[in-house]
């Protein structure tokens, strides 16, 4: 098995930077895959960036996911809440699992209290900042190198 790792961030992650940085700082998205790339390599893995607006597009992407894969890290965003059908995909991979969250959810509004797709992963990372991703690719890189 190869010691690569994928990594999907949900809607509205494109905005980091300028959506509610209070909230979720002030890097954007893709300075923060700039800085993942760069310790992905330190780790010796590889790392590949997906994001997308689209539940579907979320979904087929998990579901393209194939034995080349040694993990995924999803920051699922706003359909942590509400998807089963991620829940669904995400439960029929057999690689290691993290979903991260850049804001502690259980500390925010109640809605955002409750996981759905937490249930098909192997572990969360809720409330780290941007660290999570970080946190998550580097046990991610050691548990599979």
């Amino acid at each position: 098995m190869t010691n690569k790792v994928l990594i999907i961030n949900g809607p509205n992650l494109e905005i980091l930077g300028k959506r509610e940085t209070s909230i979720y700082g002030s890097q954007t998205l893709e300075e923060i895959n700039i800085s993942l790339k760069e310790k992905a390599l330190a780790l010796k893995c590889e790392v590949i960036f997906f994001q997308s607006n689209i539940e579907g597009e979320i979904i087929n992407k998990i579901n393209s996911i194939d034995s080349t894969y040694s993990g995924l890290i999803i920051n699922p965003a706003a359909y942590t809440h509400t998807s089963l059908a991620i829940y669904d995909s995400l439960k029929n991979l057999t690689i290691i699992k993290i979903e991260i969250h850049i804001s502690n959810i259980y500390n925010r509004e109640d809605f955002r209290k409750k996981s759905i797709t937490a249930g098909a992963c192997d572990s969360v990372i809720s409330g780290f900042g941007v660290q999570g991703y970080f946190l998550a690719l580097e046990y991610m890189c050691n548990k599979n190198g």
